[in-house]
């Protein structure tokens, strides 16, 4: 199983692929959201946040069908709902980036992502600020907070301190 990797977000489509996949995995088998991810991406109009944002009750019954995708109603409206919350935040504060920068600690903004987006916790916080490319508290330190233990969290993790340490 591949190892989700940072990436650098060009677009809003690409902050919105990686919370969808933080939505989805969110109580799964992380292999079991990957092994279908192109049903994803297809489903999901390559992660159009126009798109998404602008799906309605049929386009949600159609994903309900769609063969691959886990067959939640509410994850799958929360999708469409995180997809008008990017566009707006994007909007509000000129730029998803400057958004995620807003705030005066990892604490805070995790509490407002928590509160605006759909069906996003704590784990799918760090997730989503790790593979997006913004600040994160340690991971060691982090996880002493979070009920339970981590494995593919922490592995994505040690994985990003490799490779960084091969760059240098």
């Amino acid at each position: 199983m591949a190892i989700p990797k940072r990436i650098n977000p060009t677009s809003l489509n690409d902050y919105l692929e990686v919370i969808t996949r933080a939505v989805f995995q969110a109580g799964v088998r992380w292999s079991q959201i990957e092994k279908h991810w192109s049903n994803y991406q297809s489903g999901f109009a390559g992660f159009d946040v126009h798109k998404v944002a602008a799906f309605t009750a049929e386009d949600v019954d159609r994903l309900m069908e769609h063969p691959g995708i886990m067959h939640s109603r509410k994850k799958i409206d929360g999708t469409v709902n995180n997809a008008k919350t990017l566009i707006e935040l994007d909007r509000t504060y000129n730029g998803i980036r400057s958004y995620l920068r807003s705030k005066g600690s990892y604490e805070e903004l995790s509490k407002d992502v928590k509160k605006r987006f759909s069906f996003v916790g704590e784990l799918s916080v760090y997730y989503f600020l790790f593979r997006v490319g913004e600040s994160v508290p340690d991971f060691e330190q982090w996880s002493k907070s979070i009920e339970g233990e981590h494995p593919r969290m922490r592995e994505m993790v040690e994985a990003d301190l490799k490779r960084q340490a091969n760059l240098c």
